[in-house]
Parts: C-alpha cells; sequence; structure tokens
C-alpha cells in the first residue's frame, strides 16, 4: 500500500549491488578461489555488518575493504586470492530486467541516477556492459562523502546532488534497510524481492513494495503528480 502523501517522483536514484546489477562474477570467483558460490551470501551480510557499525560509531572505512575482511574472517585465502574475488565486482552486468525499467522511466520523463556506498566505478562499469548508461544521468558513490547507507546524510546529499528536495526522490532497491534509510530520509521508498524475499516487517511498511522491478517502477509512476 502506498501512502497518499506520496507523489509522482521527479528523480528515481537505484541501489546497484544486486538491486541493479546480478553479483553472479563475483560468486564465479569464489568457486574459483575454491570456495562454495553460497559463501557470498555470508561475506555480503559481514561486508554490510562492517559498514554499517563503523557509520554507527562515527566512523568510515571502504567497501572493498570491508568486503576484504569479511572474506578474510570467512575463507582461509592469500591477499592476493582475497583481491581477485574483490576485482570480480568489475565484472558486474545488470539483471536481465533493467534495461526496460530504466527506459520505463526516462520515456516517461523521469530523471534516473544509480546510489550506492560501493565501490565508484563498479555501477558505471556495469551499466556500461549492459548497454543501459544512456538511460541514467549520474552514478552517485557515497565513499566521496564517506559515509554509508542507511545513514541520513547519503539520501539527502543524493537529493542535493541532483537539485531536488528529498520528498522528489524516490529510491528503488531490493534490500530494505536501504528503503528505510531512504524513507526516514524523506524519499519514497520502492522494494522489490531479489536475495530478500519479503520486506522486513521490524522496518514497519514500505511506500511501494512489488513483485518484481517492473512493478516497482510501475508503481512509482502511478503516483499522483504533485
Amino acid at each position: 500500500m502506498t501512502p497518499m502523501t506520496r507523489a509522482r517522483p521527479e528523480v528515481v536514484a537505484f541501489d546497484v549491488n544486486e538491486t541493479l546489477l546480478d553479483l553472479a562474477p563475483v560468486r564465479a570467483a569464489l568457486v574459483e578461489a575454491g570456495e562454495p558460490e553460497s559463501l557470498l551470501s555470508t561475506v555480503f551480510a559481514r561486508t554490510l555488518l562492517t559498514g554499517f557499525a563503523a557509520a554507527a560509531v562515527g566512523s568510515w572505512c571502504r567497501f572493498r575493504d570491508a568486503f576484504d575482511d569479511a572474506l578474510a574472517q570467512e575463507a582461509d585465502l592469500s591477499a592476493d586470492r582475497r583481491a581477485a574475488v574483490a576485482d570480480s565486482f568489475g565484472e558486474l552486468a545488470p539483471h536481465p530486467d533493467v534495461e526496460p525499467a530504466l527506459r520505463r522511466l526516462t520515456e516517461a520523463g523521469v530523471r534516473v541516477i544509480t546510489l550506492t556506498h560501493g565501490s565508484p566505478g563498479v555501477a558505471e562499469a556495469g551499466l556500461e556492459r549492459g548497454g543501459v548508461t544512456p538511460l541514467v544521468e549520474r552514478s552517485l558513490s557515497s565513499e566521496v562523502i564517506r559515509v554509508w547507507k542507511p545513514s541520513r546524510e547519503v539520501y539527502v546529499w543524493a537529493a542535493g546532488s541532483c537539485d531536488v528536495a528529498p520528498e522528489r526522490m524516490a529510491l528503488v532497491a531490493a534490500h530494505g534497510w536501504d528503503v528505510q534509510g531512504a524513507q526516514r530520509a524523506g524519499l519514497t521508498g520502492a522494494w522489490f524481492p531479489r536475495s530478500e524475499r519479503i520486506f522486513p516487517t521490524v522496518y514497519g511498511q514500505a511506500d511501494v513494495v512489488a513483485a518484481d522491478l517492473a512493478g516497482a517502477v510501475d508503481a512509482l509512476l502511478a503516483l499522483p503528480p504533485r
């Protein structure tokens, strides 16, 4: 259900890892290093834990460094092997449903950006690999301001970078914590499942919950104009 106070956004920001880009190359790199591909979910969760904890105490670390530490905790790999796995983030490509979703927004006159706390360049390389770069106005990494999502500062900074008020921007993500952060910063939040099966009930209600990426975009476009 969508609150009546929400209106059609002028800008839609998309999370990058998992939401737009398929992490299959990272799983493949783990297998090549002699680890099960299923290890990625544990390592990714520990990476987020590391970054979130740093943010909670007013500190900061790069996504790549948090990922390396998480991988060192979970697998007995040399530094070179871990670096090779981390490098595979540069090989990501969009999920098949990304291009039509982004095109639907741009054809409707809605601006599209990406917003990540991941390493700069990952989103750009993935979008280029998928041929969807022309559909994206800009790619933002909060490493620029040394803050991790879901800190409020990231979403407000993103809105300011696009010269719009937070309430005129939406965030689409396959991660409940990201949608919650965006909504608490004043953005419209839209969630759909990829690795998460349901929107976490502890976060309350998402502005938009959809069955897939196309549904999330359709729901945002269906919101009343301002």
